[in-house]
């Protein structure tokens, strides 16, 4: 037996061991991939953050980078992000990777809900057969209710094009936005309850 071979097999487990640590460029990714999961984490409402039960230290970070990342210089927004990317490095960042996906899962499903109610609502005055399909598709609607809103809504098209964002247009979106969601079998998630109307208030 030669009497360096165990040397030679220490040298060779440490390579291995050198070799299995990540690279420079790995750790950087790493920390490029955190950093942007924190700030996706700064969109999430303030309820959803509290469910994650994260460290106090990284919860006053994602409190302070929701007051100044509207604000602040470009690059004090980056120090704060790398700041959360270092905290959250303590954490597994799998729920919250979960989180901002059911998140942005949600924000969809509403931009489609507002698309499929502006189609519903052009055509209601737009054509008056519209109106007997909206019945048809729909449980328990108030038709006396939906044509006085149509009709409410024609006149304010008749009166200017600047009319299609008042209030006669707004209220039949509310009401065919109403009819859409209760057909998906519940009420909107109420952290997205207030991106709903996309026209604004008139008052």
């Amino acid at each position: 037996m030669h009497p360096d071979h165990d040397d030679h097999d220490d040298r060779a487990d440490f390579d291995d061991f050198e070799d299995d640590r990540p690279s420079k460029s790995q750790l950087k990714r790493d920390m490029d991939a955190l950093q942007a999961l924190g700030a996706e984490l700064l969109t999430l409402p303030e309820k959803r953050v509290a469910a994650l039960d994260l460290p106090e230290a990284l919860m006053d970070a994602i409190k302070e980078g929701r007051r100044i990342v509207a604000g602040t210089a470009r690059s004090g927004k980056k120090r704060h992000l790398q700041l959360i990317g270092k905290l959250m490095r303590q954490v597994d960042p799998a729920p919250i990777r979960e989180a901002v996906a059911e998140f942005k899962l949600g924000r969809a499903q509403d931009s489609l809900e507002l698309h499929q109610a502006e189609r519903w609502r052009d055509r209601l005055v737009e054509d008056d057969n519209a109106l007997q399909g909206f019945i048809d598709s729909f449980e328990e609607v108030d038709v006396q209710q939906l044509r006085s809103l149509i009709r409410a809504a024609r006149k304010d098209r008749a009166q200017a094009v600047e009319q299609r964002n008042g209030r006669a247009w707004r209220e039949l979106f509310q009401f065919i936005k109403a009819h859409l969601l209760a057909a998906k079998g519940g009420s909107r998630d109420e952290d997205t309850a207030d991106d709903g109307d996309d026209e604004g208030d008139d008052e």
